[in-house]
């Protein structure tokens, strides 16, 4: 049997070992491929090191005193005020909680707010942990301690670098498969830009980590579009599947954004295309579609919540579109519901996988 002090002393020499044996993992990841399950180990290592952090600040008599409080000459005060540090912890909370998620969950699995929010708060949250390192520079008087806890935050940065180039990888790979349309030529661009980050060695997108980031952050959000495998059946005229017909016709009735896509002027409300509604054909805009792909999901995910909404909708809509008689009139509705389509597009890009694809098939057989 060990002694009590026989235990301690094998305790502290595995805390002592541990930070150079993740270290050399991480840093061989960066050159050897492994078929290791290296999620699993990767958050051992980063929630094991988190542990093991805040017992050397223990080992070290680092006290949670604000600076007006005595401490003991051994002691040390906590080097984050306690009234304002709450917001810096926070912070650190919500990049784990980002690392996390990017670990967990492939990017086909995330929506695009849920997957650029996880990479900006991974970024921030490595961000403020460098401030808090520099925070403790005077333990630099400690000498290996100040390194254990150093040798922690770049191992961080490791993970942080592989797990955030495999989203971006990954998100290329599926663009790639899935012959994304691009709804704009920025959305575009950003794709030729993250194909090229993307082939990048580890070693050289380490070099570039801050930049990639925010590339991938925009190219989520702006980089969105239908898959080619819709646009091949929708970009059609007169199949089942088509949304594209010949010149429009020219009863438009129906709900108010329906009268509105059709009845404004092509320069502000930008008509699209033409779609299906209850068996007839009509002038589609992106507001109209973004809308109707909204309650498409308010459907699927709360249905009573849909009854009442399209209850709503109902009574008022038709009866405002028949007084939308002029492009001026159907002009200022747009402006007014363009708050609400913004919201649209936000619920959608915030729950949905595929929001762009919801859009794309909305007033379409091939919704079915």
């Amino acid at each position: 049997m060990l002694s009590s002090g026989s235990f301690e002393i094998i305790i502290w020499i595995l805390i002592l070992l541990y930070p150079f044996v993740l270290t050399f993992a991480n840093v061989s990841k960066f050159f050897v491929k492994t078929k290791l399950p290296e999620i699993a180990l990767d958050i051992f290592g980063c929630f094991a090191g988190l542990f093991m952090v805040f017992m050397l600040c223990g080992a070290i008599n680092i006290t949670d005193a604000d600076y007006d409080t005595a401490v003991y000459p051994f002691e040390l005060h906590s080097p984050l005020n306690s009234e304002y540090g709450v917001i810096v912890w926070i912070i650190i909370f919500m990049g784990y909680l980002g690392l996390l998620i990017l670990g967990l969950f492939k990017p086909e699995k995330l929506s695009p707010i849920v997957s650029a929010v996880s990479i900006g708060f991974t970024l921030l949250g490595i961000m403020t942990g460098g401030l808090i390192y520099i925070q403790l520079a005077n333990l630099s008087e400690f000498g290996w301690t100040y390194l254990f806890l150093l040798l922690y935050y770049v191992n961080v940065i490791l993970l942080a670098v592989r797990r955030i180039r495999f989203h971006i990888k990954e998100h290329v790979r599926l663009v790639n498969e899935r012959d994304t349309v691009f709804r704009t030529s920025f959305g575009a661009w950003l794709y030729k830009v993250m194909s090229k980050v993307s082939s990048m060695t580890l070693f050289c997108f380490a070099l570039v980590f801050p930049i990639a980031v925010i590339f991938e952050i925009l190219f989520i959000i702006c980089g969105q579009g239908a898959d080619g495998f819709i646009k091949a059946f929708t970009m059609t005229a007169d199949w089942t599947f088509s949304v594209k017909v010949p010149p429009p016709p020219l009863e438009y009735e129906g709900h108010y954004l329906c009268t509105v896509a059709s009845g404004g002027h092509k320069k502000l409300v930008k008509p699209l295309r033409l779609g299906i509604r209850h068996g007839d054909k009509i002038i589609v805009n992106r507001q109209l579609l973004t809308a109707n792909a909204f309650e498409d999901l308010i459907m699927e995910k709360m249905p009573k919540f849909h009854k009442f909404i399209r209850g709503v909708y109902d009574k008022y809509g038709y009866p405002i579109s028949k007084h939308i008689t002029t492009p001026f009139r159907a002009d200022i509705v747009y402006i007014v519901m363009k708050p609400l389509e913004w919201l649209f597009l936000f619920v959608l890009y915030l729950c949905d996988t595929h929001p762009e694809n919801r859009i794309a098939v909305q007033y379409s057989e091939y919704k079915k």
